[in-house]
């Protein structure tokens, strides 16, 4: 801190500064030379932003006797509310799509307006249409705030400015204004007014400071980022008590990448589990908006399922949250009814629906269904009608915490800190009824999650060495090491931001900095050369490309000289555990043998699912590893296929015969379908009540009906037969392997030859049943191990608009449409019938005995076909095995 500020703090001068962290840093600043100069005790200083002066000399006028007639001031949330409200009712605001967007932009305007004194000259430039509805709006906004007696934050400067020279008013005998970039007309006719009242005004800023001055290019903006990180903790380091300045002029753009590239460099094991929040040296001075904390992004979630519907991903979230009662006694319970219920629920619910779906699944969450019923209840008595916001604080409040918010386990401190701030948001909100009557509950938590979204927070933390700043935050801050990044000739100086509220004219003549070209040249001089002089050692960085553009530096710093810049290397966690690796290789394909009496679950999925890949087999079908699936819309192709499955099934149960089919009458064939249909469609309802239902549920059923009447045609091609069993439990022994498994169809023809028949509505061939580790070994595996007689095993492809058989037959009678062998078109197949039968019999024993024996080699059959659609890759991770294989043979 300069000494003569130090001095006239001392002898009770007040300082302003731009910002809440130039005042927090000079305090800080202050108190340190205050115990360095051994003292003990001593008056807080009297260091405070332009805004806390403003409402300290509102403050003062209010609580005295000339009180009355003083406005009383909106709360941001207040001015927003009432901007969209006269939005919405204008003739203009009819044809907004985005009205909070476009209060919110009416509301910069408002501000820029009165902080540059703009509002007197507004009519004297051309207007656009955008600046003609503004202009109309901000009558109404005066005229509606001039009634209630309300101002704003825009306008509280003034109303304190008239009040200045009022003997209730407290005024320091000197004032300071420090580290301003610009000292705006508000701000200059506000401390025009402390001076005309007695108090002395002047200006200051950091003493300018000489030393290294350099330059660096980086081959991209994440190198800068990574060299900026090494090179503060290299500072650090060397000088534990060293300021130390990180400045990004795209701080918001930028700032997950500069906290994760920071992290990862000053704390190499932060984002190893257990190790929650790391003490880091740094601080990134722009918060996250609030709705971005797992904690406040629950709430909202709670709210969301309360309400009409809400996608079932979020509604995922919600259920699996920490933060609802339970938690973490139901963890793994609850994580298995997500994966339940992603089988089941469709991508949109609501509550009830989702209670419903909870209720009828295995996994027993009884803290998490007592607390959704209670929600519910409390919905259908609380949450409906129109209600002033506070009535609905109040709501909100009490849903959350019949659901258990926030959770039962201990708040860490940002968690903590999160939660009260999401408390101010709600009280915020209940203060809407002075210029909110009534909404509805929809409204409501919209409302209330755009001023969650609007508040930009991150928890408090302790004096840390490094600062991350923006480039206006920077002003007047002095340090010991400062880095600038991001100084491109494409970035530096930044280009014009006009508000489309306002003249363009207007702004440029008024010097308003972001509404020209020539404003944001001279400010991005003004904060260069202030950089330039603000630390003892100051480093200036752009990136030399981004993607496929190419950057030089900034004209601004071009004459800094360009120097090499050597830092430490510092490894990360990852590289620093393969730095001290000692590997051992071995192959372990090999999983313990199955006992001799094990009858495996799966079906004919196991001997499919090793023929395709061993570990895939192991994955699913031994140690229980799946995808989660995602919910769909209506029928997916496998549910639609088992609808087709059970009307035939249905049918021919009544048929039984070909000569039964041809004897029943077309009503009467009808009537049977839609019979088996309805019996269809009622079994799949029982699993997913609301995928069918209403007119969707008829529609399925005549095409059904379609699709069923379609395929019998075709049955009737064939010679006379009868229908000995369907869907038919099965139990199968092969190889040492034991399967339970259900058959389709078994027909008999007259002359006594059996056929096994698989329905199939996708493309349907017969090469897929054939081969050392077929693609479909469902068909041949009944055959050889129940129905070993069977002169055919055919697909009966139930396909709209391409009804066939398509398998392989001993004979070309028996079935239409099927082949026999030996036939050249089946390059895999053996030349005769039996010998094929014998093929089956040993590839499909040798499948079942290396399923039972414990062989789980990584071996797709068709790689990377047959890993397209596998759901454990995550787990036996091809890619990465393959690749390394690459690399390996390549060295």
């Amino acid at each position: 801190m300069r000494p003569d500020l130090a001095q006239q703090i001392e002898a009770g001068c007040a300082v302003v500064t731009p910002n809440r962290r130039l005042a927090a840093n000079l305090k800080h600043e202050y108190d340190a030379r205050q115990i360095a100069a051994g003292k003990s005790a001593w008056p807080t200083a009297d260091i405070l932003p332009f805004s806390a002066l403003v409402e300290r000399v509102y403050g003062d006028a209010l609580h005295s006797g000339r009180a009355a007639g003083l406005p009383v001031p909106l709360a941001p949330a207040q001015e927003l509310a009432l901007w969209e409200n006269i939005i919405r009712e204008s003739e203009t605001g009819n044809s907004l799509l985005a009205i909070p967007e476009a209060a919110a932009l009416a509301r910069e305007a408002w501000r820029l307006a009165h902080a540059w004194g703009l509002v007197p000259r507004l009519g004297k430039y051309p207007l656009n249409d955008d600046a003609k509805a503004f202009q109309q709006w901000a009558r109404r906004y005066e005229a509606v705030t001039r009634r209630e007696r309300h101002t704003d934050g825009a306008r509280l400067a003034d109303v304190a400015g008239a009040r200045v020279t009022g003997p209730e008013i407290r005024k320091p005998g000197s004032l300071v204004h420090y580290g301003f970039d610009l000292v705006m007309p508000q701000q200059a006719a506000f401390f025009q007014a402390l001076s005309a009242a007695g108090c002395e005004v002047t200006g200051a800023g950091p003493e300018p400071r000489g030393g290294g001055r350099l330059r660096v290019a980086c081959a991209d903006s994440t190198e800068e980022i990574r060299r900026a990180a090494a090179w503060a903790r290299a500072r650090l380091e060397a000088n534990g008590a060293a300021r130390i300045g990180i400045v990004v002029p795209e701080l918001a753009r930028q700032r997950k990448a500069i906290q994760r590239i920071l992290s990862a460099v000053m704390e190499p094991g932060y984002a190893l589990p257990g190790n929650r929040h790391p003490a880091f040296p740094f601080n990134i001075s722009l918060g996250e908006a609030l709705t971005t904390y797992p904690l406040v992004n629950a709430a909202f979630l709670a709210l969301e399922l309360a309400g009409r519907e809400i996608d079932f991903e979020r509604a995922s979230r919600l259920i699996r949250s920490p933060f609802l009662a339970g938690a973490d006694a139901e963890l793994t319970r609850r994580a298995r009814l997500d994966a339940g219920l992603r089988k089941r629920a469709e991508p949109v619910v609501t509550l009830d629906r989702l209670l419903a779906l909870i209720t009828s699944e295995d996994a027993a969450c009884p803290v998490l269904a007592q607390r959704l019923v209670a929600l519910a209840e409390f919905r259908k008595a609380r949450l409906f009608g129109g209600q002033p916001p506070s009535a609905w604080a109040r709501a909100i409040s009490e849903a959350l915490a019949l659901i258990g918010f926030p959770g039962e386990r201990g708040l860490d401190s940002a968690e903590f800190q999160t939660l009260a701030r999401w408390h101010e948001i709600v009280a915020g909100f209940a203060g809407l009824d002075r210029v909110l009557p009534r909404t509805g509950y929809t409204d409501a938590v919209s409302r209330l999650r755009r001023m969650a979204a609007d508040a930009l927070f991150q928890p408090e933390t302790p004096d840390v060495p490094i600062q991350v700043l923006g480039e206006i935050e920077a002003t007047g801050m002095a340090f010991d090491h400062l880095w600038v990044m991001g100084l491109s000739d494409d970035a530096w100086p930044r280009g014009p931001r006009p508000n489309p509220f306002l003249p363009v004219e207007l702004l440029r003549a008024a010097g308003v900095p972001q509404g020209s070209a020539a404003g944001m040249l001279g400010q991005a001089r003004r904060l260069t050369g202030e950089w330039l002089s603000c630390a003892g050692e100051v480093v200036l960085s752009h990136p030399r490309r981004e993607d496929d553009r190419e950057f030089k530096p900034s004209p601004l710093i071009f004459a800094v000289p360009e120097q090499p810049l050597p830092l430490p290397g510092y490894a990360s966690y990852r590289g620093a555990v393969h730095d001290l690796r000692k590997l051992e290789r071995s192959e372990d394909a090999k999983a313990p043998p199955l006992g001799a009496a094990t009858v495996e679950r799966g079906g004919t999925a196991v001997i499919r699912d090793h023929a395709a890949c061993p570990f895939r087999a192991l994955a699913r079908h031994r140690l229980g590893a799946e995808g989660l699936a995602a919910p769909h819309a209506g029928l997916d192709a496998m549910e639609r296929g088992t609808l087709v499955h059970r009307v035939l099934a249905l049918a021919w149960a009544q048929l039984k015969t070909r000569s039964a089919l041809e004897a029943i009458t077309g009503a009467g064939l009808d009537g049977l379908l839609r019979q088996a249909a309805e019996d269809a469609v009622a079994r799949i309802r029982r699993e997913r009540p609301t995928v069918l239902s209403g007119r969707f549920a008829e529609i399925e059923k005549r095409r059904l009906v379609r699709l069923a009447r379609a395929w019998l045609d075709v049955e009737k091609r064939r010679g006379g037969f009868t229908v000995l069993a369907t869907e038919d439990k099965r139990r199968i022994e092969i190889g040492g392997l034991t399967l339970n498994a259900r058959l389709d169809r078994v027909d008999q023809a007259e002359d006594g030859r059996r056929v096994v028949i698989d329905y199939k509505t996708g493309k349907a061939s017969p090469g897929a049943m054939i081969g050392a580790r077929p693609d479909e070994p469902q068909l041949p595996l009944y055959l050889v191990s129940t129905e070993p007689d069977a002169v055919a095993a055919a697909f009966a492809q139930v396909r709209a608009g391409d009804m066939k058989f398509a398998g392989l037959a001993r004979d070309a009678d028996v079935l239409p449409d099927v082949r026999t062998l030996p036939d050249g078109k089946l390059k895999q197949a053996e030349p005769s019938w039996a010998r094929q039968i014998d093929a089956w019999r040993a590839d499909l024993a040798r499948i079942a005995a290396g399923f039972a024996g414990g062989n789980a080699e990584v071996d797709p059959k068709r790689y990377p076909d047959t890993c397209l659609y596998c759901d454990v890759k995550p787990f036996c991770r091809i890619y990465e095995r393959l690749e390394n294989a690459l690399e390996e043979d390549a060295e």
